[in-house]
C-alpha cells in the first residue's frame, strides 16, 4: 500500500494564537459563569469568597489549564490520541472525557433553545406579570413528575428551536476548526461580550442596584472558616475553566508548534474570571431591584441556576423599566454563551473519532452530530427533560469531570512520571515558565482537593437520593450513566485505530519528536526518549 493511502491527513489548526484565545475564552465563558457563579459567591462569603475563588484559581485552576495544553500540544492528538501516544495504557482516559462530552452536549443543546425562547418572549413579554414560575414549568416546559417514568410526549415550543440550534452547532462544526469553530468564535464572542457589558450598565441603573451589589461584594469573613466553601471555590474553577474533559487539549492540539502556551493560558483563565466578576455585578444589581420591587431583602430572591435564568430574571424584566431590552440582552447573552460551549464540547467528539478512524471532517461531524441531536431531540423535548436534565448535570459533573480529572492527574504525574516531560514542554515554549511549584501543584494539590470533592459528593448522594427522584429513575440517568461511560471508554480504546488515524503516521507529530528528542514506539505508539528512559 503506498503511502499516498496510508498517510494521515494533515491535522487541521487554528488561524492564529489570537483565535484560538478566543475559542478558548469562547469555552470557558458558558452558561456557568452566568447563572452560577454569582450565587456561589454570594452563598460563600460575598467579597470574602474572591479569596479563596482567587486561591483556587491560581493553584489549581490555572494549572491544571497549563496541564491540558501541555497533553494536547504536546502528544498533538485529540484526548483519546494525547494520552495513547503519552502510554498505551492511559488511552481509555481520552475516551472517558469524549464520552462524557457526548452526554453533556445532549442537554446542554435544549439549554441553549430554552434561551432562544426567552430572547423572543423577553420582546413580548409572553409570561405575563405575576406568573413568570407557572409559565416556564408548566406553559412552556409542560413539566411532568419522574415518578411516573419518561415521558415521550413532544413540546414544540422546546423541540422546534433545539432542532434550530442543532442544524446551526452543525453547519459551524462541518466547516471546520479555522473557518468554522474559530470564526463562529471571532463573531460569537465579542458579541457576547457587548451584550453583556450594555445589560451590565443598564442593570446599575435600575433603582435597587446598590443593595444588590452591596449584597454581592459585602465580606462574610466568617465564610473563610468554613472548609465547604473552599471547596466550593475550587469545585467551581474546575468546571468553569473547562479543564479536565478533553476541551483544551484537543484545541490545544491545533496550535502550531511555536506557540507561548502559558501566556495564552493566562489571557484565558484572567478573562474568564473577568467575565464571571462581570456576571456577578450585572446579575446582583438586577436582584437588588427585584428586592425592592417586592420590598424583601436580596437573599430572599437570590437564586442559581435555571431558576435564577427562567423564573428571576423574566420576572425583572416585568417589573423594570425597559424590561423587555434587559430580557433581549441576557437571554441572548445566554444564547451565544452557550453555543461558543457546545462547538467546543462537541469538538471533543468529532476530533476523537476523526483521529480514531481516520475519515474526513464533514463525514466524521454528521456521523457525531446528527445521532446526538436524535438523541437530545428524543429526550429533551418532552414534557420530563428538565428532571432528566437536572439528574444527568449533577451526576456527569461530580461523577465525570471530576473523577476524570482525579484519575488523570494521579495517572500522569505518579504512574507514568510524565509531570518533568510536560513541564519542560510548556517552558520551552512560553514567556511565563512552570517549574517545581506547577509540578507539586498538579501532582499533589490537584489529587488532595479533587479526591476530597470526590468523596464528599459521593458521601451526599449515597446517604440522600438526589433531588428525591425515584431509585430506578437515579439508577438509569444517574449512577448507571455514570458506571457506563468507564465501562465504554475502556472498549473503545480496544478498538483498533484506522491506518489513516494520526496514532502512527502524523509528520507534524514526527515534527515534534525530532525537536524534543522523543520517538514513538512502531507498535503501540507509546513515547520513549531516544535516551532510552521508557514511557
Amino acid at each position: 500500500m503506498s503511502t499516498a493511502t496510508t498517510q494521515a491527513p494533515k491535522r487541521e489548526a487554528f488561524g492564529s494564537r489570537n483565535v484560538f484565545i478566543l475559542s478558548a475564552i469562547g469555552s470557558a465563558v458558558g452558561l456557568g459563569n452566568i447563572w452560577r457563579f454569582p450565587y456561589v459567591a454570594y452563598e460563600g462569603g460575598g467579597g470574602a469568597f474572591l479569596i479563596p475563588y482567587l486561591c483556587a484559581l491560581l493553584t489549581a485552576g490555572i494549572p491544571l489549564l497549563f496541564f491540558d495544553y501541555a497533553i494536547g500540544h504536546r502528544f498533538r492528538g485529540s484526548a483519546p490520541l494525547a494520552f495513547r501516544r503519552m502510554h498505551r495504557a492511559a488511552e481509555p482516559l481520552g475516551w472517558w472525557q469524549v464520552l462524557i462530552c457526548v452526554v453533556i452536549s445532549v442537554y446542554y443543546a435544549v439549554i441553549i433553545a430554552w434561551a432562544a425562547m426567552y430572547t423572543w418572549f423577553s420582546s413580548q413579554l409572553t409570561w405575563g406579570p405575576g406568573n413568570e414560575n407557572d409559565f416556564f414549568f408548566t406553559d412552556f416546559l409542560q413539566m411532568g413528575d419522574a415518578a411516573e417514568g419518561v415521558s415521550t410526549q413532544f413540546v414544540p415550543q422546546v423541540g422546534v428551536p433545539l432542532l434550530i440550534v442543532w442544524v446551526v452547532t452543525i453547519v459551524i462544526m462541518g466547516l471546520g476548526v479555522k473557518r468554522g469553530i474559530g470564526a463562529a468564535n471571532t463573531v460569537l464572542l465579542p458579541l457576547l461580550t457587548l451584550m453583556f457589558a450594555v445589560l451590565v450598565v443598564q442593570s446599575l441603573f435600575l433603582p435597587g442596584a446598590m443593595d444588590g451589589l452591596n449584597a454581592f461584594f459585602t465580606p462574610n469573613w466568617e465564610a473563610l472558616g468554613d472548609p465547604a466553601v473552599w471547596a466550593s471555590a475550587y469545585g467551581h474553577i474546575f468546571f468553569s475553566l473547562s479543564v479536565a474533559f478533553g476541551i483544551m487539549v484537543t484545541y490545544s492540539s491545533y496550535l502550531k508548534r511555536k506557540t507561548d502556551l502559558t501566556g495564552s493560558g493566562l489571557v484565558v483563565a484572567f478573562a474568564n474570571s473577568g467575565f464571571e466578576i462581570l456576571a456577578g455585578i450585572g446579575v446582583f444589581a438586577a436582584l437588588g431591584f427585584m428586592a425592592q420591587a417586592q420590598s424583601t431583602e436580596v437573599s430572599d430572591v437570590a437564586s442559581a441556576g435555571i431558576g435564577l435564568a427562567f423564573v428571576a430574571f423574566p420576572t425583572i424584566v416585568s417589573q423594570a423599566t425597559g424590561g423587555s431590552i434587559i430580557g433581549v440582552l441576557f437571554f441572548g447573552a445566554l444564547v451565544f454563551a452557550g453555543l461558543t460551549s457546545l462547538i467546543s464540547i462537541l469538538e471533543v467528539i468529532v476530533a476523537a473519532l476523526q483521529d480514531k478512524l481516520g475519515w474526513g471532517r464533514v463525514r466524521t461531524t454528521l456521523t457525531v452530530t446528527i445521532p446526538l441531536a436524535v438523541i437530545s431531540m428524543a429526550l429533551f423535548s418532552t414534557t420530563t427533560a428538565l428532571v432528566v436534565l437536572d439528574t444527568t448535570d449533577a451526576f456527569v459533573n461530580a461523577f465525570g469531570i471530576m473523577a476524570v480529572a482525579l484519575v488523570a492527574v494521579i495517572v500522569v504525574a505518579w504512574l507514568l512520571h510524565k509531570l518533568p516531560a510536560l513541564n519542560e514542554h510548556l517552558s520551552r515554549r512560553s514567556s511565563f515558565r512552570v517549574g517545581l511549584i506547577w509540578k507539586l501543584l498538579v501532582g499533589a494539590l490537584a489529587p488532595i482537593v479533587l479526591g476530597y470533592l470526590f468523596i464528599s459528593e459521593l458521601i451526599a448522594k449515597i446517604s440522600t437520593p438526589y433531588g428525591g427522584y425515584p431509585e430506578w429513575f437515579l439508577s438509569i440517568f444517574g449512577w448507571g450513566m455514570v458506571i457506563s461511560l468507564v465501562i465504554l471508554a475502556v472498549v473503545l480504546s480496544l478498538i483498533p485505530w484506522s491506518r489513516r488515524s494520526h496514532a502512527k503516521d502524523d509528520p507534524e507529530y514526527d515534527e515534534f519528536l525530532v525537536e524534543e528528542s522523543y520517538e514513538p514506539d512502531a507498535e503501540t505508539g507509546t513515547i520513549r526518549t531516544t535516551e532510552g528512559a521508557g514511557a
